[in-house]
């Protein structure tokens, strides 16, 4: 199949949500599928990223335990109905899909016994893991499962311009009476430089998060909110949106990526101290100490750092652990810091705060269906309700997992999602000068889109800030769509364009909210003012 030829359902990304949905639509809907993605290896994914592990039943677990210690994270939040499911169906998927399916390897004890490690928030150790690079083991094995089948074709190096909907690109006049559907996507095939129509009576929505409009962040280059804007242009409905989670330890090297350092290192022992050798964290929680929780101890560090100038912070495992011990225990992270000129073993790890997850996103239900018809949105782009205000640890890759194989579950079986008429959908038109963006113009907008979030819509939020960022982020929008509408599409100009409007829902959604909550945090709160403009209603389709 090539990328001119109409699939019958086309995923776009192929983290753990988009594989398990072609997965499941390969396999048991029988459906000519195309995974397409905008890097060049198609391992390169935000799960890929994800140290810890994956939720699956622990020993003296329950769904019920699950679900309340979910609930609990999620600071009051979170969807009852989307908890349930996953609490009960989630760690099901575990097994059969990637351990008897995909053929994971996780860890396990001499025995042969699967070995579940406790983290934070959770009531009992039911997280597996592979090391500290359990996301690379399951990408790894989804994308090999994917390849061996015949119907699934997956394409690197495509970037989607945008959703194709109706009435917006259809011709049929009478469009205007029914709902929003998406038919397809106009996809900028980067190697011939040349943007295709891609029609499918289903598209599949998994593209990540947006980690990068903020300027530190553990995510990698390509979770610039591609998937939150283009559904936002086309009019899906966005839920939560402010409520980003920061990560409290990422490696702050110049010239070095934020690369995340593993909570786990503090649970192993390691203290964080300001560059002058200040041990801080017992000022900001006593009871804590340096294993508070996620939220406080970022907070701490962003404190320290706006309040002393500081460039970083230190932590420091070394003095609290053996050199060989920490080797193996953390060897992923070991050999980043190395690369990046830090010895763990020896040296104390500078560090940062930086944005990590996002819990809001496109609403679906529990099928994965947004609310534009025809558009399937799965993964961290999604909003199940799941993480509500704040997300407890590793049940993203579950999350994902769990509604990628719903969403494939549900449209091999539907017959009423019709292919649109080709005549229709008018192909791409392009009158935009030839010459490419200037480099230097891109990475100065990008640049100052993840300095306003950074310092305005970060870990501490206020009115004033908010004020400030939404007239800036105003300012970059009209110059960055008006660079963008008149100059060659590359992906660079195409998420630089996504970067500034992502951007801008976040601080929208923070401007509404007054109220402090989860990872939203607000100095000036009101308690009186209504938790969140966002209501969460249920949808009109069923959940199971």
């Amino acid at each position: 199949m090539s990328i001119e030829t109409e699939p019958d359902v086309l995923v776009i990304g192929c983290g753990i949500a988009g594989a398990a949905a072609a997965l499941r639509l390969a396999r048991d809907g029988q459906r000519q599928v195309l995974v397409i993605t905008r890097t060049a290896n198609a391992e390169e994914s935000n799960t890929r990223y994800a140290q810890g592990g994956i939720v699956s039943r622990g020993l003296d677990d329950s769904p019920q335990l699950l679900a309340s210690d979910v609930a609990a994270a999620g600071a009051g939040l979170c969807r009852p109905e989307a908890v349930r499911l996953l609490a009960e169906e989630g760690p099901g998927r575990v097994q059969r899909l990637l351990i008897e399916d995909a053929g994971v390897v996780f860890d396990r004890d001499t025995g042969g016994a699967l070995l579940h490690t406790l983290e934070g928030g959770h009531s009992v150790p039911r997280v597996l893991h592979v090391g500290d690079a359990t996301g690379r083991a399951i990408e790894e094995a989804l994308i090999a499962r994917l390849r061996e089948l015949p119907n699934v074709t997956l394409m690197t190096q495509a970037t989607v311009v945008d959703l194709i909907t109706s009435p917006h690109h259809c011709r049929d006049p009478l469009a205007v009476y029914r709902p929003i559907t998406c038919h397809g996507a106009y996809v900028l095939e980067r190697e011939p430089g040349v943007v295709r129509r891609v029609l499918a009576p289903a598209t599949v929505l998994a593209t990540g998060g947006l980690g990068r409009i903020y300027r530190y962040t553990s995510n990698p280059e390509g979770a610039r909110g591609d998937g939150l804007a283009m559904a936002y242009r086309a009019g899906a409905r966005i839920v939560n949106a402010e409520y980003v989670q920061f990560h409290p330890t990422t490696l702050a090297v110049p010239g070095a990526e934020n690369f995340l350092i593993s909570e786990a290192v503090r649970g192993e022992g390691g203290k964080l101290y300001t560059p002058d050798g200040r041990h801080f964290m017992d000022s900001y929680a006593p009871r804590w100490g340096d294993l508070a929780p996620r939220d406080v101890v970022a907070r701490a560090i962003h404190h320290e750092m706006i309040e002393h100038g500081y460039p970083h912070v230190l932590l420091d495992l070394a003095s609290h652990m053996a050199p060989d011990r920490i080797r193996q225990r953390f060897p992923t992270i070991h050999a980043t810091c190395l690369r990046a000129g830090v010895d763990i073993s020896l040296d104390p790890i500078p560090v940062v705060p930086a944005a990590h997850y996002f819990c809001g996103g496109v609403l679906v239900d529990g099928w994965g269906r947004s609310t534009i018809e025809g558009l399937y949105t799965v993964g961290e782009v999604s909003c199940t309700g799941v993480h509500g205000a704040n997300r407890l640890a590793s049940t993203s890759l579950l999350e994902g997992l769990l509604w990628g194989d719903r969403a494939g579950q549900d449209i091999a079986r539907r017959s009423d999602l019709a292919r649109v008429a080709e005549q229709h959908v008018p192909p791409w038109e392009d009158v935009r000068d030839n010459a490419l963006a200037d480099p230097v113009l891109v990475y100065r907008d990008r640049r100052n889109i993840q300095h306003v979030m950074w310092l305005y819509v970060g870990l501490a939020r206020s009115t004033r800030r908010l004020a400030r960022a939404l007239r800036e982020l105003n300012y970059l929008w009209e110059a960055i769509d008006g660079f963008y509408r008149e100059t060659r599409l590359s992906d660079d100009l195409i998420g630089l364009r996504n970067l500034a409007q992502a951007a801008w829902v976040v601080t929208r959604s923070a401007w509404q909210n007054r109220q402090s909550r989860g990872a939203h945090f607000r100095e000036d709160a009101r308690p009186d003012d209504f938790t969140s403009l966002h209501d969460q209603e249920t949808l009109e389709e069923p959940w199971v």
